[in-house]
């Protein structure tokens, strides 16, 4: 499957991208951008790398990844009625804060049910099964900050 994300022929899915993260130790943010070099100091919006989901159009904006700096920071879109989970292994090494910037969220953190509005953001305990829902008729927008542990 890492063969085939390279060379372009496959499009991962965001459960696919969290479990390569987890296997690897990386941030998702970390596996899509693969920079190595000190982030520019202005990135304009139409600047930062776009990723979408395939199977929900869930889509990832980069404002910054880690290595080129110390947190990973993510601007999601989640489409209406759309769905994406993650293992708990691709929490395992980081710590993650979740800030909902418009519309509402519904997040899964194991047995816990947090319904979130905008404003609202919520600090992960630690590495559990993990699921982002959109129950609402319009986009969710909102900010992802990994750290590592």
């Amino acid at each position: 499957m890492i063969d085939r994300i390279e060379r372009g022929s496959s499009s991962p899915t965001a459960l696919v991208l969290g479990k390569l993260s987890a296997a690897l130790g990386l941030t998702i943010s970390s596996l899509l951008s693969r920079r190595t070099e000190a982030p520019a100091r202005l990135l304009r919006e139409d600047e930062r790398a776009v990723w979408t989901d395939p199977s929900t159009g869930y889509r990832r904006r980069q404002v910054v990844a880690a290595p080129a700096y110390p947190v990973d920071v993510t601007e999601v879109v989640l489409p209406p009625g759309a769905s994406v989970a993650y293992p708990a292994g691709s929490y395992s090494f980081t710590r993650h804060l979740i800030w909902v910037l418009d519309g509402a969220l519904t997040f899964r953190e194991g047995d816990a049910v947090h319904q979130l509005s905008a404003g609202d953001r919520l600090i992960l305990r630690g590495a559990a099964d993990c699921a982002y829902r959109n129950e609402s008729d319009r986009d969710c927008r909102y900010c992802v900050v990994a750290a590592p542990t």
